[in-house]
């Protein structure tokens, strides 16, 4: 199998979609933070720097958006959906999040869901630090993709 971020020559470049078919195009994403229980509770409502999950989501959604400034080969996609689940979860404990993006283009939102996770993750591990430094981003993963030319993924 070939890598298509690099040419015959081996020299990274941008891939040319340009006669890339124009589909509807989605990907999902998940990782989570794990942190002590303590923290998870100031997560929920108690932190001094106010609302964790909304300014997590907000920072997602921008994530997102701005991935082809972080990602050197990233085209930049009018992205028309992005969407993030923040979800407390005692059993670990910490926050699952999940990042669902879509647009309808010549490539695909891979890359735009998983910075999503990836930011919002950073930003809950930011607005808690100062309650806790030993906590874990984990496990961010493609959940699944659908459109193009490769077609669907489900892992």
């Amino acid at each position: 199998m070939s890598l298509t971020h690099f040419d015959a020559s081996g020299q990274a470049h941008m891939v040319d979609v340009s006669e890339k078919s124009i589909t509807t195009r989605e990907a999902v994403a998940e990782g989570h933070v794990r942190m002590l229980p303590e923290t998870l509770k100031l997560a929920q409502g108690g932190a001094r720097k106010g609302d964790v999950m909304g300014v997590a989501r907000l920072a997602g959604i921008m994530g997102a958006k701005r991935t082809s400034d972080l990602i050197p080969l990233c085209h930049p996609l009018p992205i028309s959906k992005v969407s993030l689940d923040l979800t407390p979860d005692p059993d670990l404990p910490g926050i699952r999040v999940t990042a669902t993006v879509r647009t309808t283009g010549r490539t695909g939102v891979e890359m735009e869901a998983l910075t999503a996770v990836s930011t919002a993750c950073l930003t809950i591990y930011d607005m808690l630090k100062a309650a806790e430094k030993s906590m874990q981003i984990e496990d961010i993963r493609l959940l699944s993709k659908s459109g193009g030319k490769s077609g669907d993924y489900k892992a």
